[in-house]
């Protein structure tokens, strides 16, 4: 629900239950003189309809009553009380008198205990931390839980937190029926078309089905059984394997980034996309993908420690914009 296409009353103050703030220290004094000083009419604030207590606007109602006004402007919320402080924590953190750290590090631990399904990064983006940070605290203040095997991402989408399984499903599958569609074997394996496509490609090299930076935090004994699987499939099926390891590394980073380069350079000459805006706009997106791999590693070796958590987390989230971008721009095969 959009809160900005609710519509707005005029609610007594007293009517008003302002337990329940997401502010650790409470309202700043000062804000809510600075308030109630401008002439300017406040702003609605956003109250939970069944309890009547104020999700977004605690600063305003204090300033409000300094004015010795009796009434507010203010917008309904309909949902329960675990809903409506999620809300009350995505407002401050959007806009207002911003939440301190602290605050914004409880409201995580409390969200993550009222949507255990909800993925890191989901609660970050409401919350204003990072994913890490929010993985972090899942761990310490969930110890010893048997962790879900799916969560709810920030676009509403159950993804599970370990694709071993699906990406080995679909390597059987895809030994099997080479002749079934990605999406076919994306439904089946419960992964998504462009995770399918890459298993394809890892049957065709040969490569292990799970990539190498999905098995760090995974103990060793499912690292050897997902192993053995591959190396069990291969032999089963040899055909799979288009070239050797000594062919597939005769090719490195450096010698990608100038075909890249020329691609993109090829595409800048095709009227179709120099001469309309988005056709501009796609070349500049590709045009910023073709430096070489010294120009990135200087990029990764100057990004300031401080920064590292959320130019990575923004990293993957372009990924996966690309990765989506790529699915529905070409059919699948």
């Amino acid at each position: 629900m959009n809160i900005e296409e609710q519509s707005v009353v005029e609610v007594e103050l007293g009517s008003l239950n302002s337990a329940g703030s997401p502010r650790l220290s409470g309202e700043s004094p000062e804000h809510v003189h600075v308030l109630a000083a401008a002439q300017s009419p406040l702003p609605p604030i956003v109250v939970h309809r069944a309890t009547m207590k104020v999700i977004d606007g605690f600063h305003r109602v204090k300033a409000a009553r300094l004015r010795g006004a009796e009434t507010i402007e203010a917008r309904f919320f309909d949902g329960d009380e675990a809903e409506a402080f999620v809300l009350a924590v995505r407002l401050n953190v959007r806009h207002g008198l911003p939440l301190a750290l602290a605050d914004r590090k409880r409201a995580a631990e409390r969200i993550i205990a009222s949507h255990p399904q909800w993925s890191d990064r989901r609660v970050a983006t409401v919350t204003g931390v990072s994913p890490g940070t929010v993985g972090d605290i899942r761990k310490r203040t969930v110890p010893g839980r048997t962790p879900e095997s799916r969560r709810v991402g920030q676009d509403g989408r159950v993804r599970p937190l370990d694709g071993s399984a699906g990406r080995m499903l679909a390597g059987e599958l895809l030994a099997a029926n080479p002749g079934l569609s990605l999406r076919q074997v994306a439904r089946a394996a419960g992964i998504s078309p462009e995770t399918a496509r890459d298993v394809r490609n890892r049957l065709h090299n040969g490569d292990d089905l799970v990539p190498r930076q999905c098995r760090r935090k995974t103990p060793a004994v499912l690292v050897a059984a997902r192993e053995d699987f591959t190396e069990d499939l291969l032999a089963r099926r040899p055909e799979l394997v288009a070239q050797g390891p000594s062919q597939r590394s005769g090719r490195s980073r450096t010698d990608i980034a100038p075909d890249r380069a020329m691609l993109v350079k090829r595409l800048k000459a095709d009227p179709a996309l120099r001469f309309t805006e988005t056709g501009r706009n796609l070349l500049r997106l590709l045009a910023l993908h073709t430096l070489r791999k010294e120009e990135w590693d200087a990029i990764i070796n100057n990004v300031p420690p401080h920064c590292t958590d959320i130019v990575a987390d923004l990293a993957r989230q372009f990924a996966d914009l690309w990765s989506e971008f790529a699915v529905r721009i070409k059919d699948d095969v």
